[in-house]
């Protein structure tokens, strides 16, 4: 998958444009993602996106100005689990994203807003 563009509350992965947040997967996109808490990232909000496979990394996107938290509890259980993850804003999350997912599996979950 590729992001072709992205900007505050919006963003286009093949083509296709989202206006909420999402989680970009090996060959499929979950629109509409609601966390537990909106600028909380939980372990329950994400856990099950790892049951069928484990990326080579995992990106979490804040939002274009960093207002998603990832809980100190959530950091904890994607070591322990042995997935390496990146915190960036959301533009920082999309460029890694597309550098690196040519050639690593790559996960991402996108704050698209604040």
């Amino acid at each position: 998958m590729k992001i072709n563009a992205y900007s505050f509350g919006k963003i286009k992965i093949d083509g296709t444009e989202y206006n909420s947040d999402i989680i970009i997967l090996k060959e499929s996109v979950i629109s509409n993602w609601w966390r537990k808490e909106g600028h909380k990232l939980f372990i329950s909000d994400i856990k099950d996106i790892f049951k069928e496979e484990t990326p080579d990394l995992f990106i979490i996107g804040t939002g274009a100005y960093g207002a998603l938290t990832v809980q100190k509890e959530t950091a904890d259980y994607l070591k322990r689990e042995g997935i390496e993850f990146k915190i960036l804003k959301t533009g920082d999350a999309v460029d890694l994203y597309n550098q690196d997912s040519e050639e690593k599996l790559v996960f991402a979950a996108l704050h698209l807003t604040c």
